[in-house]
């Protein structure tokens, strides 16, 4: 693969790239919304209903590094196609079989759909940023952050309008990008590694690589933890707790999701300007501080505290991406994998812990709890060493 200096930012392909992104994140998200219809047309009980979960999260997150390694050893674009195709009709095909063995083996596809899209996709999209990695990958990412705040909408209207069944229809959305993605095909052509890269391959990695990739992703899962108990808990907690209107909690939600997307944009410049690391650790800094505040406010402010929290923590979704990759040049995709699938995956399975406390000591105890995650999460980033001496800058 060419080195990065190769290539100039280049908005066009990065913001196909994010469309793709955007694409396989609809399907992603849009499983646990139309789960409920699911569940009364095969009269499923929860622990069925469960499994469809998990098979979709370790489909699609957990195995990510594998798809990753796999990129990193021969370039496979057709990934970028194939697993949107995939992503769109696993999930599309769902209402179309009565058969609960069909309908895990449709989510699996499309899990595997996303799993394969997302390394591949930020390993090309690391050759297009020139030398504005954090802002670069940031245009890419935000289009997963949409993706993923925007599924559930989109297929709750679909059903909502045209009922259950009509959910094959969203196969559109993987063969519109399929089809912008073919006509731009040649500026997304990456050149081929030479001699002295293939050598460079097999150098061996600074000393202190392993510890601080170990720190990074343990960052991301306590990062990724605090998000989904959030995402878990807070619609309980406004609901049985404040008596607050069910309908207000999903906007409680989206305001929450669209702060990230904010975050994602304005936080990435910041951290090529200020340091990777110093923006990651300001990030846990301003999270710890901002989260008691949830405790203390109500109506409007409890919706602009959520909106700012979501933008301050989710902000170094990217900077973490492009930390990874700058300790891993040579494995791009297993990077990408890592803080994406692994880590962040990981990070969600915390909530079933969530769940426990939440069943024994009440939901706003173990909303109480998450603070102590981004508080680790600032811990680890103050003995995170990055750059690692010795790996190229």
């Amino acid at each position: 693969m060419g080195t990065s200096d190769e290539r100039g930012f280049n908005l066009k392909v990065l913001l196909i790239l994010s469309l793709g992104h955007l694409t396989t994140d609809i399907y992603q998200s849009s499983l646990p919304a139309v789960l409920p219809f699911l569940k009364d047309k095969l009269d499923l009980s929860y622990t069925a209903a469960g499994i469809i979960v998990m098979a979709s999260s370790v489909s699609s997150s957990v195995i990510q590094p594998l798809f990753g390694f796999l990129s990193d050893k021969k370039e496979k674009p057709l990934l970028l196609p194939l697993g949107c195709l995939c992503a769109g009709a696993g999930f599309s095909l769902i209402p179309l079989s009565s058969s609960y063995a069909v309908i895990l083996a449709l989510v699996i596809l499309s899990g595997l759909g996303v799993a394969s899209y997302h390394p591949e996709g930020y390993r090309t999209a690391y050759f297009f940023t020139g030398e504005r990695k954090a802002t670069g990958m940031s245009i890419f990412s935000v289009g997963g952050n949409l993706g993923f705040a925007l599924g559930p909408l989109v297929s709750l209207t679909f059903i909502t309008h045209a009922g259950f069944s009509a959910l094959p229809a969203m196969i559109t959305f993987s063969l519109l990008f399929i089809a912008v993605l073919t006509a731009f095909w040649k500026r997304l052509a990456l050149p081929r590694a030479g001699k002295g890269e293939r050598k460079e391959e097999r150098e061996k990695a600074p000393r202190g690589t392993a510890l601080s990739l170990a720190l990074i992703i343990a960052l991301v899962v306590m990062r990724s933890w605090t998000q989904f108990g959030l995402m878990t808990y807070i619609p309980f907690y406004f609901i049985d707790y404040l008596k607050g209107d069910p309908a207000q909690a999903g906007k409680l939600l989206s305001v929450f999701l669209l702060g990230g997307v904010i975050g994602t944009l304005g936080g990435s410049p910041l951290a090529d300007r200020w340091g990777h690391k110093f923006y990651l650790t300001l990030s846990m800094l301003f999270t710890a501080l901002v989260f008691p505040l949830i405790f203390m406010a109500t109506g409007f402010l409890l919706f602009l505290t959520l909106g700012i929290l979501g933008m301050v923590l989710i902000s170094t979704f990217t900077v973490t991406i492009v930390m990874a990759q700058h300790l891993l040049p040579r494995n791009l995709g297993v990077a990408s994998g890592l803080m994406v699938g692994f880590a962040i995956g990981t990070g969600g399975i915390g909530v079933t812990l969530l769940g426990i406390i939440a069943d024994h000591v009440g939901v706003p105890f173990a909303l109480k709890a998450i603070i102590l995650l981004p508080l680790a999460g600032l811990m680890l980033s103050m003995l995170l060493r990055y750059p690692v001496k010795g790996s190229p800058s």
